[in-house]
């Protein structure tokens, strides 16, 4: 299983006393020598954590693969195809939102997302598509040409921890996953077969498979289960443990874990 480390949040860190403290750079090095496959990062419209010139000189100083995930929005791609990232991942954003809700809508956004990709891959930039796990959005991400699709995986992460954490009983409870033990089960049971079915489909149609949003050490087994899986992009829980144990051993115990 490949690891893509997600460091957007030790920008988020940065940024919340705009200072360049911590040093994104010296996340790149921690994360590439402690057992990262890849480096992750969202180039945001509303640039709330990864700045423009991170993204360059992450480009620039990172030894391993960059995967960029960017919005359809046409100045973004602009900037996207200067940098030629090893991959872009097109993902939905909502100003309003804390984190990434949901999969990119393939249907709605089609025309968009179609100039999107052709525009990519123009500058022989290969390209996944963030959605939601589903046969239908799997085939429609072959049509308009990607090559990997990433299946959101946070309504699963969402039903995991309310029912395995103490999520249900914090000020960040989800009140529409406020159900008996019993329901949340069978809801999980449900969701990682929507995963399954959508990760098999993917690759007999011919496309890569990530996965994505919402995994920790605590749920990502779920996803080593399925086969057609080989990529797995993690950050919040990476930086959030890295509080307590450091970076590099937070880094090298997911790779742990996602190591097959």
């Amino acid at each position: 299983m490949k690891l893509g480390v997600n460091i957007d949040h030790v920008a988020v860190l940065r940024e919340a006393r705009r200072v360049n403290d911590p040093d994104i750079l010296n996340a790149l090095y921690v994360a590439c020598q402690n057992g990262a496959d890849q480096i992750t990062i969202h180039l945001r419209e509303d640039r709330r954590h990864i700045q423009d010139a991170d993204a360059y000189s992450i480009m620039k100083h990172s030894a391993l693969p960059v995967n960029l995930e960017c919005s359809i929005n046409k100045s973004i791609l602009n900037i996207v195809t200067d940098l030629k990232p090893h991959r872009a991942t097109l993902v939905p954003e909502k100003r309003e939102e804390v984190t990434t809700e949901g999969g990119l809508d393939v249907f709605t956004y089609e025309d968009e997302i179609s100039y999107a990709i052709e525009l990519l891959h123009d500058y022989i930039i290969p390209v996944s598509l963030f959605i939601d796990p589903s046969i239908e959005a799997v085939e429609k991400s072959k049509e308009l040409g990607a090559e990997m699709v990433e299946l959101h995986t946070g309504s699963f992460a969402n039903i995991f921890a309310m029912l395995n954490s103490s999520l249900s009983h914090s000020n960040h409870s989800i009140k529409e996953l406020d159900l008996p033990r019993h329901e949340l089960s069978i809801r999980l049971e449900k969701s990682i077969a929507a995963i399954s079915e959508a990760a098999k489909h993917a690759k007999k149609i011919g496309l890569e498979v990530a996965a994505g949003h919402g995994l920790n050490y605590h749920n990502v087994s779920h996803m080593m289960s399925i086969a057609e899986i080989t990529e797995l992009n993690i950050g919040q829980s990476i930086v959030a443990k890295s509080v307590f144990s450091g970076l590099a051993q937070a880094v090298k115990e997911m790779k742990r874990l996602t190591t097959r």
